[in-house]
């Protein structure tokens, strides 16, 4: 099995479909890396994958909006298809496993904020990921065992 792990930022909102029954989140993400040619100049490269998220679980599909960050990891697949002009494309697709909200592009501060704050833990809807209980020890007058 080959998994494909990309984090990048929506392209645009995502869309939201039923396919023989079936729910289907779909949309975009576009990683940009920057690099120097072998002649010293920056330059940036943006690769797009396009995803589709089979679940029932569509509670995360109205945070999916354009320019959120997100996490997506899953099963790649290439499709080709032929261009207006004659010429061969190729568009790489992901089958989601698992998505995370990261956060927004925007970086807006108030209400949108503080829901970003919270969703990568909502947002991570896994299959084997559980939740993790944080344990605090206030009182130093406990007795140990040792």
């Amino acid at each position: 099995m080959i998994k494909l792990q990309v984090i990048g930022n929506l392209g645009k909102d995502c869309t939201m479909n039923t396919v023989n029954g079936k729910n289907v989140i779909n949309f975009s993400v576009a990683h940009t890396e920057k690099f120097k040619d072998a002649q010293g100049v920056q330059k940036e490269k943006t690769i797009w994958v396009d995803c589709a998220y089979w679940t029932d679980r569509t509670g995360i599909a109205p945070y999916l909006k354009k320019g959120t960050q997100v996490y997506a990891e899953g099963t790649p697949d290439i499709r080709t298809y032929q261009t207006q002009d004659g010429k061969q494309g190729a568009i790489l697709s992901l089958r989601i496993n698992n998505v995370q909200l990261l956060g927004s592009k925007s970086g807006n501060e108030g209400h949108e904020a503080a829901q970003n704050t919270y969703q990568p833990q909502a947002g991570n809807y896994s299959s084997t990921s559980s939740p993790v209980a944080a344990i605090e020890m206030n009182d130093a007058s406990d007795d140990l065992p040792f």
